[in-house]
This record gives C-alpha cells, sequence and structure tokens, in this order.
C-alpha cells in the first residue's frame, strides 16, 4: 500500500494518457470533503465540503478547503458535482463560487435546493442542473453517470466519471440499509454492472470501515424512539442533523402517535424543514406542527421539539439550552433524546451538553445508552461486499481520518486487490491514473483555510496559538516609560494583568528586576525601542515561568519620554 511522504515533491506534467485525482479534503478528516479530477487540460470537482473546527481552533466558524491548487485555473473546470447536501460535502461552495460564480453545479433535487438556500445567504446566484440515478451526462472529456446510494439524507448520489484515462467510480457517502425508510437502497446492480464494465479506480467511503458486520437499519430504530417519546413525563427535545430528513420524518410520525405537537428550533433545522416539505421530502399531517411561540399555550406532555445541535455546537439550539442561554427551558421531567452519532472530534462538546442537561434535572438518551441512532457510513461487512461486487483495477479510501482509511485499504487486500494498487494517501497528495495502473507521484498545498466572521484565510497557525495561549495561560501587559538621554526608566514598569495573577502584589518582586535589565541596555547604548520591548518580554516571561510555571502571552511597551 502507497504512503504519503513528506519528502514528495511537486507532481509532474500530466500525460495526454493519464487522468489526474487531488483529493484537496476529506482524506485524513471527516469533513471539508473535495475532490479536483484533470484530464485533457479540463478540471471536474466532486464535492466542496466544510470542516467544524475543534476546541484548539478558538473562535474559527469553519474551515474550508485551500483552494489554492485551482485557483488560477477555475476556467477550466467544467463542474461540480455534488453527492448529497450534508454540509461537509456542499458548505464550501459558496467560497469557491466567489472566485467564479458561473461554474455549473449538479446534483439531485433536494441537494440543489438546499444549496441554493445557503448560496441565497451569500447573495450568488448559481448554475445547476438537476441530476437523479441512471442519468448520464458529458461534460468536456468527462462522462458522468450518476447512481442512487442509501445514506442518512435523501437524494443521495454515487458518481461513475469515465475518461479516455480510465473509469472511475466515487461512491460519495453511503451504506447498504435494505429497508431504509424511503426505499431508496444502495444500487449494488449498478455497481455490478459499472464493475463488469471495468473500473480503474474505486474511491470508497472509509468512515465505518473500522466497524465489523453490517449496519442495523432505520427501520429498527423506530419501536426504541417509540418507547422514550412514548414514556416521557415533560417535554421531549430531539436533537439532529437538520439534513437527516427521514429521522425527523420518523420523529413526527411518533410524535402523531402519541398525540403530542411537534415544533422545529434553530434556524436551519426550519430552513431545510421548510424545503424538504416543499419539495414533497417530509411528509407533516395537518395541525401536527406549531411554532416555538405556541409552546406555551401546550401542556409540557404534548410537546415534542426538535432542534439543531446534535453535535455539541456551541451556537446551536441544544448547547444554548444546556447552558440556560435560550428562551426553551428544560428541567425535571424532560427528556432530551439525540439522535445522532458523533462526528470524530466532538466528543468533549457533546459530553459537556449532556452534562449540562442532567444538571438541569432533564434525562438524556443518546447512541452510549439507548439504540436511537444508525450511521449513515458502510460497515466493513457491507465494503467487503462492494469490492467483491465491483472488483476495481486500483483501490483509493476516502472520507475518513488516518485509520479509518487504513481499515478500508486492508479490507480492499483481503478481497484479492493487490496491495500496491491500493492508495492510501491523505488530502493534497496527487494521485495519476495511466494505462490502468493509479499511483501517488506528488503532492500539492493543501493547508486549512479558515473562515472566521466575515474574514477568510486571513487566520493564521500563529493567530490561533496566540488564541489558544489567551485561552488557557491568560495575557500580561507591561509599560514602561524610558528616557533614553539620560538612560534612566522614567516611569514604571506597570503590569497589568487578565486570566493570571490579577493581584498587583503578585508582581512587586519582578518590577525591580524588569527595570534594572532595561537600564542596563540604556546604559549601553541600546535605545531601539523594539530591541527593549524584547527585553521586558524576556525577563517578565522567565520570572513568570520559573516562580509560577505558566506562559501567558505578554505584550510589552516601552514609551519614550
Amino acid at each position: 500500500m502507497s504512503h504519503p511522504h513528506p519528502e514528495l515533491g511537486t507532481p509532474p506534467d500530466l500525460p495526454a494518457n493519464g487522468l489526474r485525482v487531488v483529493p484537496l479534503g476529506g482524506l485524513g478528516e471527516v469533513g471539508r470533503n473535495m475532490t479536483v479530477f484533470e484530464h485533457a487540460g479540463k478540471l471536474l470537482i466532486v464535492d466542496c465540503g466544510v470542516l467544524f473546527p475543534e476546541d484548539s481552533q478558538p473562535g474559527v466558524d469553519l474551515i474550508l478547503p485551500d483552494f489554492s491548487y485551482i485557483a488560477d485555473r477555475l476556467d477550466d473546470v467544467v463542474a461540480i458535482v455534488l453527492t448529497h447536501a450534508h454540509e461537509d460535502h456542499i458548505g464550501g461552495v459558496p467560497y469557491l463560487l466567489r472566485g467564479k460564480a458561473d461554474i455549473p453545479l449538479l446534483g439531485s433535487r433536494l441537494t440543489l435546493a438546499l444549496l441554493e438556500a445557503k448560496l441565497k445567504e451569500h447573495r450568488i446566484k448559481s448554475y445547476s442542473m438537476e441530476v437523479s440515478e441512471g442519468q448520464v451526462e458529458r461534460l468536456g472529456p468527462f462522462e458522468l453517470e450518476f447512481v442512487a446510494v442509501n445514506h442518512s439524507i435523501p437524494d443521495a448520489l454515487a458518481v461513475a466519471i469515465r475518461t479516455p484515462a480510465g473509469a472511475v467510480l466515487h461512491t460519495g457517502d453511503f451504506k447498504m440499509d435494505q429497508l431504509p425508510l424511503d426505499g431508496r437502497i444502495t444500487d449494488l446492480r449498478a455497481f455490478a454492472r459499472l464493475g463488469e464494465a471495468g473500473i480503474d479506480l474505486f474511491m470508497v467511503d472509509s468512515t465505518n470501515a473500522e466497524v465489523p458486520g453490517f449496519l442495523a437499519s432505520e427501520r429498527d430504530l423506530e419501536p426504541v424512539i417509540d418507547r422514550v417519546i412514548g414514556k416521557a413525563e415533560g417535554r421531549v427535545v430531539v436533537a439532529s442533523f437538520a439534513s437527516h430528513i427521514h429521522r425527523i420524518q420518523q420523529i413526527i410520525d411518533i410524535a402523531r402517535r402519541h398525540d403530542r405537537r411537534v415544533a422545529f428550533v434553530g434556524r436551519s433545522m426550519v430552513r431545510n424543514m421548510g424545503v424538504a416539505r416543499e419539495l414533497g421530502y417530509l411528509e407533516v399531517p395537518d395541525r401536527v406542527i406549531v411554532t416555538p411561540d405556541q409552546l406555551a399555550q401546550l401542556p409540557d406532555a404534548k410537546v415534542v421539539l426538535i432542534c439543531t445541535g446534535s453535535q455539541g455546537e456551541p451556537m446551536a439550539a441544544l448547547s444554548r439550552i444546556a447552558n440556560r442561554d435560550h428562551t426553551i427551558s428544560v428541567g425535571p421531567g424532560d427528556t432530551i433524546l439525540l439522535a445522532s452519532s458523533l462526528i470524530p472530534g466532538n466528543e468533549n462538546a457533546v459530553s459537556r451538553v449532556i452534562n449540562g442537561l442532567t444538571r438541569l434535572g432533564a434525562k438524556v438518551v443518546h447512541k452510549g445508552n439507548a439504540m436511537v441512532h444508525v450511521s449513515g457510513h458502510a460497515a466493513a461487512g457491507e465494503l467487503l461486499y462492494c469490492y467483491n461486487i465491483v472488483r476495481p483495477r486500483n483501490v483509493m479510501p476516502i472520507h475518513g481520518e488516518p485509520r479509518h482509511l487504513r481499515a478500508n485499504a486492508e479490507l480492499a487486500v483481503k478481497t484479492g486487490v493487490p496491495p500496491e494498487r491500493v492508495l492510501l494517501t491523505l488530502s493534497g497528495g496527487v494521485v495519476d491514473l495511466i494505462d490502468g495502473v493509479a499511483s501517488v507521484v506528488g503532492a500539492v498545498p493543501c493547508g486549512y483555510v479558515y473562515v472566521d466572521g466575515s474574514s477568510v484565510g486571513d487566520i493564521t497557525e500563529a493567530s490561533l496559538k496566540d488564541r489558544r495561549v489567551l485561552g488557557t495561560e491568560g495575557f500580561v501587559t507591561c509599560i514602561v516609560v524610558v528616557d533614553s538621554v539620560e538612560g534612566k526608566v522614567t516611569a514604571g514598569p506597570e503590569i497589568e494583568a487578565r486570566g493570571v495573577f490579577e493581584d498587583q502584589e503578585t508582581w512587586g518582586p519582578v518590577v525591580p528586576v524588569i527595570r534594572a535589565a532595561v537600564e542596563d541596555a540604556l546604559g549601553q547604548g541600546n535605545t531601539d525601542t523594539y530591541a527593549l520591548q524584547q527585553i521586558v518580554r524576556r525577563q517578565l516571561g522567565k520570572w513568570i515561568n520559573e516562580k509560577h510555571r505558566r506562559k501567558p502571552m505578554i505584550v510589552p511597551v516601552v514609551v519614550e519620554a
């Protein structure tokens, strides 16, 4: 199995008979999925998603793929193909279209509808083409065939990409639920047909490659959810992804069965359910839905709230409820149902929300203590079936952290794919398919691009380091006024701190140390303000570290009298 290597250089020019595959996100992480295909001077993009920040990235709203690889070639992009409407696959599209708004967007009906609502917020007019399973489209040198796959959102698609250089099957996110709520199964007959014709590169969802066997069906959850809602004494608050329309349909049907009314809470939840109802993906009986303003008129035992925040997002409805920062409150007798699985990296945030809700007296039901969610990604047994059906010549695991990619690669080898034909690479790794053989040929820049409010790409790793220091170690400023002619400190040092030793008496011992160091430098003719500031920083930082084992951010200010 091939591995990315730190010494991988710039990839060579692509031969005329080659197909280049460049993942700009999604390999080595669960999020910001984006892959660029290149052939005959043209580019095809599959997905363009975002990654949500972790605790170590304070103040960051979203993380985008690095578009620099294609920034000066947007005129060569024939289309952006979107496999489904989850944020980690479509959330980056508005930011990419800032560079060229008329790139055609291809996706299913629901995918384009949910994306269109997002693009309106960015004031972008899109150029889109609705596609469905079985449809074939030719765009430049790429022939695309769309295949139905089952996932945790309706209308998900895999895409087969045919070029003179070879054929690729990109699964998108998928699983093989044989009894899906909407009856739309993953089309294994199409997978088999494509495999018979020959798949040169199979790009396969890796998220659950470590999970043995097969996933339970979505239908198996209904009795458990029914019992939770049926036994609840007070309000029921269900937290779900705003895109999990099947699950929300389940909740609505069960709520109606128990004579409860339903309210949607959270901007994205209200928006997505509005789109789903309008397009017919969500069926809501008359008089079941109420607005949050009408809740006060209903007994708690007659209410189900469906909200966002299942991943512990700090600004989502559930987190705000847990922090008592929402118009909706919960307490003893209320039941919280987390109808989702954990995205890797969100464990701490979700744990904080569960603990916060528990402290308020609510009963919290989640995947850890009840069968209330099934993942949308194929487990190992399902992946083995796919490998045996498709029989690909080369395999490239996608969508997952390194451990997921490796587990998926090992499954491919078990089914008979030669180890040297299984390509393990991370985002930025460049794979060329030439004469039926795929290989890693180089790497391109693929760093994180941070969105912070209206700022895109301005936040650096150094900025995040400063924010982490401020959040954990505190902030100290030291002001010194000097007379460079006399070579003396005329005022100060005055030390102010936030988040660390705010008692002024703490700083008494270090004040003469700083004064002496500055006057010594002045006595040697060093009057450069910047140099004197560094002396203050070193003396103060050394003293804090030695005496108190802390490393706060230090901002020295030296003023010439």
